[in-house]
């Protein structure tokens, strides 16, 4: 089982906005180390300093998560200067179809940034706490994982992925001392859905998603799920038959 310690060496990549950004002032205090990795710099260095206003040691870093070998020097060099208790895999992205359906373009995008983007980013983590038989992992899936929406089929597929491969990796990582969750929010205040012209059920603020995380993260939860109600609703739909759901979904608004 993960060393249940508070983490002090934290690693969070998309934490320079939404719920990376609420998850790195979470965590930020007195005698933290924080690694942020975001892709804006203005952003970046924005939140940095936030989490240093709380106390926290950050450093941070504008790479592209899709740059295995660069990630994984990085990931190394922040393990280096303080052991990981704790790497979150945050960045992600999503596009809209706007009725149109996805391009070739887009779909790929989102895939390499919601797919290899996560793995680039545990990979080196992984590896390194499993030599120090303790530390933990955190995957930043979706509710959308749970069942294909016609409004962002790659979103979906991406968020499906990471979110099998996280729940796989719990079992094979148990032994070795690393605890392994997966995250799965809802609608979310951020600028992934800022954007969003249609209702969003439960919309939540990054702050309270940000705390909810981190409770279930410090009980070693496998999946952290929320809001409930929304939960509900998504394994309702996931367990019946397409049949009986795809014509509801195809009514579904599309992102722009």
């Amino acid at each position: 089982m993960p060393d249940n310690r508070k983490p002090t060496s934290i690693l969070i990549s998309g934490g320079s906005s939404g719920i990376g950004a609420a998850l790195a002032r979470a965590y930020a205090s007195e005698g933290v180390s924080l690694a942020l990795r975001g892709r804006v710099a203005a952003r970046l260095a924005q939140s940095a300093q936030a989490c240093r206003d709380l106390g926290a040691d950050v450093r941070t870093a504008c790479l592209d998560v899709r740059e295995r070998d660069a990630m994984r020097d990085w990931v190394h060099e922040v393990d280096d200067a303080a052991p990981l208790d704790l790497a979150i895999a945050n960045a992600g992205v999503s596009g809209g179809t706007g009725g149109e359906g996805e391009s070739d373009e887009q779909r790929r995008h989102i895939l390499d940034v919601n797919v290899d983007g996560v793995i680039n980013t545990l990979a080196p983590s992984i590896g390194r706490m499993r030599v120090r038989r303790r530390g933990q992992v955190a995957v930043m899936s979706s509710l959308a994982a749970f069942r294909g929406f016609p409004g962002a089929p790659a979103y979906c597929a991406s968020k499906a992925c990471v979110r099998v491969w996280a729940e796989g990796m719990r079992g094979d990582l148990a032994a070795d001392g690393v605890g392994v969750s997966v995250i799965c929010p809802g609608y979310v205040r951020s600028r992934m859905t800022e954007g969003n012209a249609f209702p969003m059920p439960f919309l939540m603020d990054a702050e309270k998603a940000a705390q909810i995380v981190r409770r279930g993260l410090a009980r070693n939860r496998a999946r952290i799920s929320f809001p409930w109600p929304l939960v509900c609703g998504v394994w309702i739909l996931n367990a019946l038959p397409p049949g009986w759901t795809d014509r509801l979904l195809a009514r579904m608004p599309r992102k722009v």
